[in-house]
């Protein structure tokens, strides 16, 4: 039995004791979650404050058999794993809101949920939770993407819980990572360093030393958005450490393969642009420039867009306008509302030029003509 009864808005913010009950959530959320009247855009911090916690407090189950249906076997988790990977490619190069997205929600609901009703060992279900749970945050990712904020929220908390049930702390705390990004983005930057630090605390002695560094990006960038450049600096700082640490053979997750120096160096772009610095920001974006733009299309465009405003908080114009151009060419084919609203930001810091400048107004005006057709 659930530990109480929740009403329907409450669907998939629950955060169940018991991994029975997890299942039966996750379930009804994934068969509930698409019906248009049931979502807003809308997001609460607090709404995470329970998950949070409960993962902190414990963020392993034991390891536990199922009799029910079908018996789960290795195919099937190949299955689920490869559905999660070909939707992260997707959703770098398309944006979240490309159409692959209804693959992941449907593989959930029509897959996912099947199996994790079935018959399976102890070893074969934590691997079928791990990569339930990948599955869910791919989709609560692409959600948020997408700017379907209340839905991402609700993702987010169906992948930290199911990562419980896997005993897997490490993916848990990547699951949590990408909620203190959510946070950061949505203007909590304090909760959101909160976050990636209880995510790293609690797995710094389990987890692969890239999942420790992504945990101590996101609390860099979150204390970039708050304005504290000590408590960015060190914890960018611990980030490069450990992602220089990884030698070749060492326990590293797939799932995070696209974390790289470069990745780490396009994020500490936004970091020093955020604490008002744009020339160490700029020294950075130098670094970041290995990443594949053909793979990673969108993290390009976003980079883009932020270099585009470091030159305009040095006040130079016209070389703002240059790479604002090209990070416009670059989303124009993606479909990302978190992306374009870099470049609608960039135009909107542009907006004191736009009478007196005619290139600023063409920009403005080509932005959110493109923008709005995307």
């Amino acid at each position: 039995m659930f530990e109480r009864q929740r009403g329907k808005g409450d669907l998939g913010l629950d955060f169940p004791r018991a991994p029975s009950d997890a299942i039966s959530v996750a379930a009804t959320f994934w068969r509930t979650v698409d019906r248009r009247n049931f979502l807003s855009n809308g997001f609460a911090v607090s709404a995470f404050t329970t998950p949070v916690t409960r993962w902190l407090t414990q963020p392993a189950d034991a390891a536990t058999a199922h009799h029910g249906g079908r018996r789960v076997g290795r195919t099937d988790l190949t299955e689920l794993w490869h559905a999660a990977e070909e939707a992260r490619r997707w959703d770098s190069k398309f944006g979240g809101g490309n159409w692959k997205t209804s693959s992941v929600t449907e593989c959930l609901r029509l897959r996912a949920a099947p199996l994790l009703s079935g018959t399976y060992t102890e070893a074969i279900g934590r691997e079928l939770f791990s990569a339930t749970a990948e599955l869910s945050r791919v989709a609560a990712w692409a959600a948020f993407d997408s700017g379907r904020h209340e839905e991402a929220q609700r993702r987010f908390v169906q992948a930290l819980r199911l990562a419980r049930a896997a005993g897997d702390v490490q993916a848990g705390a990547y699951v949590l990572t990408t909620m203190s990004l959510q946070t950061i983005l949505r203007g909590y930057p304090r909760e959101a360093a909160d976050m990636a630090e209880g995510a790293y605390e609690r797995a710094k002695h389990t987890a692969a030393p890239r999942v420790l560094a992504f945990a101590k990006l996101a609390e860099a960038r979150a204390y970039g958005r708050a304005g504290d450049t000590n408590a960015a600096g060190a914890a960018l700082g611990r980030s490069e450490e450990l992602l220089a640490s990884i030698r070749p053979g060492d326990r590293d997750p797939e799932w995070l393969s696209y974390f790289t120096h470069a990745r780490l160096a396009a994020d500490a772009t936004e970091i020093y642009r955020d604490l008002g610095q744009p020339q160490t920001a700029r020294t950075w974006n130098a670094q970041a420039a290995a990443m594949p733009s053909g793979r990673f299309t969108r993290a390009v465009g976003i980079r883009l867009s932020i270099l585009a405003s470091t030159h305009l908080q040095d006040g130079d114009l016209e070389q703002s306008l240059h790479v604002g151009a090209r990070a416009l060419d670059v989303l124009g084919t993606v479909s990302s509302a978190r992306a374009h609203g870099y470049l609608r930001d960039l135009a909107t810091a542009m907006e004191p030029w736009k009478t007196s400048n005619t290139d600023v107004s063409d920009f403005i005006s080509r932005a959110r003509r493109e923008l709005a057709a995307a």
